[in-house]
């Protein structure tokens, strides 16, 4: 069965474009101007994944994309499609959820090899409770635990432990780790560095047993005992 995406989008011309592009890819697609329209859609039907433009009439992507992910703890997957290309803008994108952002103007191979990417990992991560050892994270109510053990995340460390669980036990680059908390616009390295810390304290500090390593050089993976 095909993938069904939803394209919210005010100009015409682009709207068009995309849509016809993405149906010769084999893509179920609906195509709507307007933001609150949009998010009726959304209501009424089982997409896989949504193209969001954020300048829209009756209601903005920004706003948008924040309502959905307030309203739906396990949301469907957003991808941001807009003139803006400040980081700020980037960022608040990234803020109200979403999945990645991409600047006009694009190419269309582009746009279909960021959906294909954005479907991959949502169809990968769709289980709710996700494990590794001694540690369990739930995507919906956002608790974590270690041994049974109640871990207290801000919203960064909790991106960041997701991340590390759900490719477990590969390891996370850099550049992976780094798109998980600000897109493609990261700050110095330092940043990250300083985020792992506050993880590494909150999930290996109370216990004999590390369980986030460092692989130099690369990036981060869990170990568990049985390793």
């Amino acid at each position: 069965m095909a993938d069904r995406l939803l394209i919210v989008e005010d100009n015409r011309d682009i709207l068009a474009s995309v849509v016809d592009y993405l149906e010769i890819k084999g893509f179920e697609v609906d195509a709507i101007e307007n933001g609150q329209a949009a998010r009726a859609l959304i209501q009424a039907h089982p997409y896989d994944l949504v193209v969001l433009d954020i300048g829209l009439p009756g209601m903005d992507g920004f706003t948008l994309c924040k309502e959905l992910r307030e309203r739906d703890r396990n949301p469907l997957p957003v991808i941001m499609l807009t003139a803006r290309d400040a980081v700020e803008d980037r960022l608040l994108g990234f803020e109200a959820g979403a999945d990645d952002y991409l600047v006009k103007p694009f190419a269309l191979p582009e746009l279909h090899q960021r959906i294909k990417a954005v479907l991959k990992r949502s169809q990968r991560n769709f289980e709710r409770v996700l494990r590794v050892g001694e540690l369990s994270l739930d995507t919906a109510s956002r608790q974590v635990h270690r041994s049974a053990q109640p871990i207290k995340l801000d919203r960064k460390g909790f991106a960041l432990l997701e991340l590390l669980m759900k490719q477990w036990p590969d390891v996370v680059s850099h550049e992976d780790l780094n798109h998980a908390l600000w897109g493609d616009e990261p700050p110095d390295s330092a940043a990250l560095k300083s985020h792992i810390y506050r993880l590494r304290q909150a999930v290996d500090g109370p216990f004999d047993s590390p369980m986030i390593r460092n692989v130099a050089g690369t990036g981060y993976t869990l170990v568990t005992d049985a390793q």
